[in-house]
């Protein structure tokens, strides 16, 4: 396994990131315990998980499942940086109450708590806020969060989902509050989706935040959905967000000349999509989110590829970048 830096902090993270959002819904407990062994086996040790994650009824299921797991020792808790979110209403379908939800003291302060008891642990390695929330004071929030670094409930704070500008106000208001500031942003970015690229990343280069990709395979539209789909075994790859960017004649070219590339290769698309991840400037790791033990494996895979600069110059004609900005829409 590689290792990098956590942007600007001291903390040093596997390359490759644990997600946790299927299990529970679509992974039963016990094969989501055997899949994070492997990872963690595999020197895998950034996990990634989310309050809200398991889903309507199930919300926070998942975050159980990794507290189960923890609790059956071997320093497994020890070994891993838990990243886990903040955000999302957590109370019963009905049952929303004020104060439930977003990024309020309050809500920061109740949701912590609740995530430690899930997770059967002491403290959390990285809090992240899981969206921005406009209607509180980004003071706030630094005051919340340093009571609990205080505490020891947390260490680091990062962001997901949060614009280029987002990120600049959240750690301009930390450096005049004097607090650490956010270390990690996690956005959606992958070889179809870069936007990300205009100023999300640029903005956390500038600020020392290290970038945490989220849907590297676009919902599994980079690996391999058209071959899946001729093999018949396809239901989940043209299906959902896949099946709608398939249902775009220009896509569905995109995508086939991308396999189509690979084949002449000999490179495996799933692979590919993560290993070109691991080429891009403030990077840290793409979040890989295995339902079964196969997937986690071609996952392990990507971090030893090498990509020949040939396939990454085809890579970039197939699926061209938004360019800089401002220079993209402004000259």
């Amino acid at each position: 396994m590689k290792y990098t830096q956590l942007g600007r902090t001291g903390l040093k993270v596997s390359r490759l990131v644990l997600g946790t959002m299927n299990f529970g819904p679509q992974t039963n407990e016990s094969d989501s315990h055997a899949i994070m062994d492997s990872a963690l086996e595999a020197g895998v040790n950034f996990f990634d998980t989310a309050n809200v994650y398991g889903w309507g009824e199930n919300k926070g299921r998942t975050e159980e499942i990794l507290g189960t797991w923890f609790a059956e020792g071997g320093d497994r808790r020890d070994k891993v940086v838990l990243a886990t979110k903040v955000y999302g209403n957590m109370a019963a379908d009905g049952d929303a109450w004020p104060n439930h939800d977003k990024l309020s003291a309050l809500n920061i302060r109740r949701s912590v708590e609740a995530s430690l008891k899930r997770l059967q642990t002491d403290h959390i390695d990285l809090y992240q806020f899981h969206h921005i929330d406009r209607q509180t004071p980004v003071e706030e929030i630094w005051q919340a969060i340093d009571v609990l670094i205080q505490q020891g409930k947390i260490l680091y704070a990062g962001s997901s989902n949060f614009p280029g500008w987002g990120i600049a106000q959240a750690n301009e208001t930390a450096r005049r509050l004097g607090s650490y500031g956010l270390v990690s942003e996690q956005c959606i970015y992958n070889l179809m989706q870069r936007d990300a690229e205009m100023e999300v990343i640029p903005a956390s280069q500038a600020y020392g935040l290290g970038v945490i990709p989220w849907s590297p395979l676009h919902g599994g539209l980079l690996g391999g959905a058209l071959r899946k789909e001729r093999e018949g075994g396809g239901a989940r790859s043209t299906s959902g967000r896949s099946g709608e960017a398939l249902a775009d004649p220009k896509v569905r070219a995109q995508i086939q000349a991308y396999e189509d590339l690979l084949d002449k290769h000999g490179l495996e698309p799933g692979e590919v999509g993560l290993a070109w991840l691991l080429t891009r400037p403030g990077v840290t790791g793409p979040i890989t989110g295995p339902r079964t033990q196969e997937q986690l494996d071609s996952a392990l895979r990507a971090i030893e590829l090498e990509l020949p600069d040939e396939v990454l110059t085809s890579l970039e004609e197939i699926f061209p970048g938004p360019g800089p900005s401002p220079e993209n829409f402004a000259w």
